[in-house]
């Protein structure tokens, strides 16, 4: 049974959900997922059908080929891919919100004509490269070098824990192009061709995700033309700035699919599982816990959508997207645990989907900016 309430959604919305779970069941089968994790298989297929279905435009701006949809409706489609499985809506989000943004927002009319349409049918896959082993929250403190000469800027550093980077074509790669600037100064984002010479990437082994696995990057003397900057030179802050509350809200989505995922899932095993002549489900303690998943999932679902709805009416609600990320990371968490418990032995087991899923959230209260980071930046909004 499907927990998720769809009433107050648009009809749009519903048809964007149903659309996306359907396209998932024939192009990602459910009992696939699990030998993907296995074998750290990126959902290539399931990624192209959603590209083909239009999805990776839905967020763009309808003038250079996108629908031009609302953030509800990006929630809508970001809940529905974080329910299914979080490998294919990390994949998504990878491309179409963490790196893609960027063009979006900073890129130059050519840049955005020339590169958008290929991230839209799918043909150009993208990463964000930004953390570097000396800096994960610290993005002001990056090394990573882009000294211009002449038509070119020439790349050299290391980037870790690049989500995706093994399947892009293109980097979004945030570096320091004024090395004499201060901090939140002098830093840059350009585009880099993943197959130019000096580009290396090595896969890192993840604990979880590992279809969409994290990886290191090192650039060595790479040559990438001018015309690659987006937006302006020394404008990478501003940039990331703009970025930050629709991938939160995103982030948010997948976590609070997903705490949806693993109660349907939970709940289903407790009601066949039998111990003591009866369904475990019909014991009160379980019945607890199960609710309890329940409470966490809603609880998340409810500050994500608040949040989609504030940033389609124009707001700018950087501490709600902070709690939002929070509460729905958390909740996943905790979903998880819980879960994972109630099929004791089961939900141990690589036999089951219960481990996978207590991996695969683990990364939530870290990644996207560590939920460390977002109490910071809610003591600040709250001027204390």
């Amino acid at each position: 049974m499907e927990y998720i309430n769809t009433a107050g959604l648009s009809d749009d919305q519903k048809m964007i959900r149903d659309t996306t779970l359907d396209l998932l069941g024939k192009h990602l089968p459910f009992d696939s997922i699990r030998q993907m994790d296995d074998d750290r298989e990126f959902p290539h297929a399931a990624y192209n059908a959603l590209a083909e279905a239009g999805f990776t435009g839905l967020f763009y701006p309808e003038e250079y080929g996108g629908a031009g949809s609302s953030h509800s409706d990006l929630t809508a489609l970001v809940e529905a891919l974080g329910y299914y499985y979080t490998g294919i809506a990390q994949a998504y989000m990878t491309t179409v919100i963490y790196a893609g943004m960027h063009i979006v927002n900073s890129g130059s009319d050519a840049m955005k004509r020339r590169e958008i349409p290929d991230i839209i049918s799918g043909k150009t896959k993208l990463a964000l490269a930004m953390s570097e082993p000396g800096t994960g929250s610290d993005v002001a403190g990056i090394k990573t070098s882009a000294t211009r000469q002449g038509d070119h800027y020439v790349l050299n550093g290391n980037k870790i824990w690049i989500t995706c980077a093994h399947v892009a074509d293109k980097l979004v790669v945030v570096c320091k192009t004024d090395p004499e600037a201060g901090r939140h100064n002098g830093m840059s984002t350009i585009l880099v061709d993943t197959s130019l010479p000096g580009v290396e990437i090595r896969p890192l082994k993840m604990l979880g995700r590992r279809t969409t696995h994290a990886n290191e990057v090192f650039f060595t003397d790479v040559k990438v033309p001018v015309e690659n900057l987006i937006g302006e030179e020394g404008g990478a802050w501003k940039s990331l700035m703009k970025c930050l509350n629709v991938e939160r809200l995103c982030l948010s989505a997948i976590s609070s699919g997903h705490c949806f995922r693993i109660t349907d899932y939970a709940t289903s095993y407790a009601k066949d599982r039998i111990q003591f002549g009866q369904p475990i489900s019909q014991f009160q303690v379980i019945q607890h816990k199960l609710v309890d998943m329940l409470i966490a999932s809603e609880t998340a679902r409810q500050a994500t959508w608040r949040v989609a709805s504030l940033m389609d009416q124009g707001e700018n609600p950087v501490r709600e997207t902070s709690i939002a990320k929070i509460l729905s990371s958390e909740s996943n968490v905790k979903c998880a645990d819980i879960g994972l418990q109630v099929m004791g032995g089961a939900g141990y087991s690589s036999e089951y989907m219960m481990e996978m899923y207590y991996r695969d959230c683990r990364v939530g209260p870290i990644g996207g900016g560590s939920n460390e980071i977002q109490r910071n930046i809610i003591a600040k909004q709250m001027q204390i």
